[in-house]
């Protein structure tokens, strides 16, 4: 499995058929949307190096979500999966050491804490968010030069929270639970709290019972620590570790195709140990295997033809369909779910798609997303949290908190796109 993703130069590259064309948009059409953003980084920037209240002090500056004056929702702590989307703008060497610095405030907190929390917050502690820390280490490591004593440094850490916090099997970090894969989780055993750690609060997939399923995502991306601690390895010249972090991450993905893998379906699906099958929400969570690089090449062929089932006029739905549930009076609106859009899924699948040499359908998605971003930009003066991709011009489906404009995650992926895909 480990192998799977290498030497693609030499693989046939397969592109959905009968897709439109890919829509009309030009550096000068963003400009003014990346002035905006390049000024906005300062709004969201925050310095708290003592503990103030409930607010956890942190030794760098760092950046919020969002800020918006007078809201009533409003931020000054620092998020885990959020501050990995939001430096994917600013991996250039102006941006090194603040960047670096984010980084070094997750190592801190899982050095003084024994976990990454959800965010600063005291109250926050009982729970994670999706563990993105070696794929952060290695992106700063690869844009920045860092040396082999910080990486061996960092890895570390991000070892530690693998075994502590991932591996868990007890409280306060009951986690890996079913045939060595784990779940989210919150010390509170609350399920709508363990859905929180997903990073996905609200979302169909797990039926309001999110500790009961073992996540495609999570396991995704504890496949990805795994060929990230062997590519540690090697670098260190451990020979030894390599082959125990290589053992790892090949039961892993075994396990993963065995439980996951539909198919009938040609997809992976969240899966729930109690009882003892797969869910029936499609969800771009799906791809994480791809961007993981955890498939065959046949397995990636298989899931890029699913795209049309999330793919829309303005992008990525974060499901193929509406669920029920949004029609039933009380129900907790879902708002990680069809008809919205959420820049880090875009950004993840388009990575995936590049991984596999699936250039035209990943430049396709990007210049979507893009244009819906810049049309909101252009028409309303802002970016947001999430879009409604089947009606772009329409607002998004609102979720159990206020929305949220500014957006830090979308900006930086609007900006990282506009790099990757305009800039050239």
């Amino acid at each position: 499995m480990l192998e799977n993703v290498k030497k693609l130069a030499s693989k046939p590259v397969f592109n959905l058929p009968n897709k439109p064309n890919i829509p009309e948009l030009s550096l000068e059409d963003v400009a003014p949307a990346r002035a905006y953003i390049a000024t906005y980084w300062k709004k969201l920037e925050r310095f708290h190096p003592k503990d103030d209240d409930t607010l956890l002090g942190l030794p760098h500056p760092y950046l919020v979500p969002a800020s918006e004056e007078g809201h009533d929702f409003d931020f000054n702590e620092m998020y885990y999966w959020d501050s990995y989307f939001m430096v994917q703008g600013m991996l250039q060497p102006e941006h090194k050491k603040f960047v670096v610095g984010i980084l070094e405030n997750l190592l801190y907190l899982q050095k003084k804490y024994g976990a990454i929390p959800n965010a600063s917050r005291m109250y926050l502690t009982g729970r994670s968010q999706p563990p993105l820390l070696t794929t952060f280490i290695f992106d700063i490591y690869d844009a920045f030069k860092m040396d082999k004593k910080w990486l061996a440094g960092a890895i570390a850490v991000a070892e530690a929270e693998y075994e502590n916090v991932w591996l868990g099997t007890r409280k306060p970090h009951n986690r890996k639970v079913y045939k060595d894969l784990s779940r989210y989780y919150d010390i509170n055993m609350l399920h709508d709290l363990a859905e929180a750690e997903s990073g996905w609060d609200m979302t169909p997939r797990f039926g309001r019972r999110a500790l009961d399923y073992i996540p495609v995502d999570l396991n995704s991306l504890l496949y990805k620590y795994e060929t990230d601690f062997v590519r540690a390895a090697k670098i260190a010249g451990n020979s030894s570790a390599v082959k125990k972090w290589k053992a790892a991450a090949e039961k892993r993905a075994k396990t993963i195709e065995s439980l996951l893998w539909s198919n009938l379906r040609n997809f992976y699906y969240d899966y729930n140990y109690k009882k003892q099958k797969r869910g029936m929400v499609a969800s771009l969570a799906g791809f994480y295997p791809l961007w993981a690089g955890l498939v065959s090449q046949q397995r990636a062929e298989k899931l890029v033809k699913t795209l049309r089932k999330f793919e829309q006029k303005g992008g990525l739905a974060t499901t193929d369909v509406s669920p029920f549930s949004q029609k039933l009076p009380g129900a907790l609106p879902a708002q990680w779910a069809y008809p919205n859009g959420w820049a880090p899924l875009q950004y993840l699948v388009i990575k995936g798609l590049e991984q596999y040499g699936y250039h035209a359908d990943a430049k396709r998605i990007a210049i979507k997303w893009l244009k819906t971003n810049n049309d909101w930009f252009v028409k309303n003066g802002v970016f947001l949290e999430k879009y409604n991709v089947a009606q772009p011009t329409k607002p998004p489906l609102k979720g159990v908190y206020p929305s949220q404009v500014g957006f830090g995650w979308t900006n930086a992926i609007f900006e990282r796109l506009c790099k990757d895909y305009l800039d050239v």
